[in-house]
């Protein structure tokens, strides 16, 4: 499946929208016959990552738009984003192998310095652009990209109501559904002994009409959502920190930080380094294992 979401109903509309067969659409993008975008749009199978942007230009649709990604690109993300297969990548290098680009986008060998402003340009991005996402094959974390090509800072909420906004958009994915008011009050109260807090309290802090907590209720929280209580805290330090290893487990489980066994080489993190990646996960408590609501849901 490509690294950005790929909607085979949403294409299947946007296809009869243009009014295009499925056999037209396949033309569009090279195709010699409609049966792979059949398969697209009934969800058996997804297209590779780089026909994505044909498709999207045959549907008359901005790429982002159409197929969103979360995160920042890799370069396997920027190469798929101009339409590149990797074997075709030697020839935008000046060389006669793809090896290259394939080592840099898998984190095992980054690009020789000659290489950068050729395939920046052809993929259409800054040289600057092209380090971060390299960067990001390596598994070192870079701030967030918003549209492609345009850099962003790093998120950091500040008031409570954004903590658990931002909590609740970024811990919660692949079916699973943020916690509800009801959720965090039964948490807390559990944690605390005592009925402390009610529904409606929760509402009041989501909506940023209360914003002040006691410790009781910073540690449900949480306990809910499986980060430190200090995280709740007016402490910019300490929601950075929550941030990035964020950042960093959403990335592991996307199968982005590809060295979190140490890969024994010159050029990607070293073991110690990504071991001092997983420290920060568990020491934040961002384990897989804590989830909001972890009892009977």
């Amino acid at each position: 499946m490509p690294a950005r979401h790929f909607d085979g109903q949403r294409v299947r509309a946007e296809r009869r929208a243009k009014n295009l067969t499925q056999k037209q659409l396949a033309q569009a993008i090279g195709l010699k016959t409609h049966a792979p975008v059949a398969s697209w749009e009934s969800g058996k199978s997804f297209p590779d990552g780089e026909k994505l942007p044909g498709i999207a230009e045959a549907l008359g649709k901005d790429l982002d738009e159409l197929f969103p990604r979360d995160g920042a690109p890799t370069l396997r993300d920027l190469r798929e984003d101009a339409g590149y297969p990797q074997n075709k990548t030697g020839q935008l290098i000046g060389v006669t192998s793809h090896i290259p680009v394939s080592n840099a986008e898998r984190g095992m060998k980054r690009l020789d310095d000659e290489y950068v402003p050729r395939l920046a340009k052809a993929y259409g991005v800054t040289e600057q652009q092209l380090l971060d996402a390299q960067d990001r094959s390596f598994g070192v974390f870079v701030p967030a990209a918003g549209a492609r090509g345009q850099e962003t800072s790093r998120p950091r909420p500040e008031t409570l109501a954004e903590k658990l906004s931002y909590l609740d958009k970024e811990t919660f994915s692949g079916g699973q559904s943020a916690p509800t008011d009801a959720d965090l009050a039964a948490v807390i109260n559990r944690r605390a002994g005592a009925p402390v807090v009610a529904p409606a309290d929760i509402a009041a802090l989501r909506a940023g009409k209360v914003t002040e907590t006691t410790p009781v209720i910073r540690e449900g929280l949480g306990e809910a959502y499986g980060v430190s209580p200090m995280f709740f805290q007016d402490n910019d330090e300490v929601a950075l920190q929550v941030v990035e290893g964020i950042s960093f487990l959403a990335a592991r489980e996307r199968g982005d930080i590809l060295g979190l066994a140490a890969r024994g080489n010159d050029s990607g993190l070293s073991g110690a380094a990504l071991a001092k990646i997983n420290d920060l996960i568990a020491e934040l408590g961002l384990g897989k294992g804590s989830r909001a609501g972890g009892e009977g849901r």
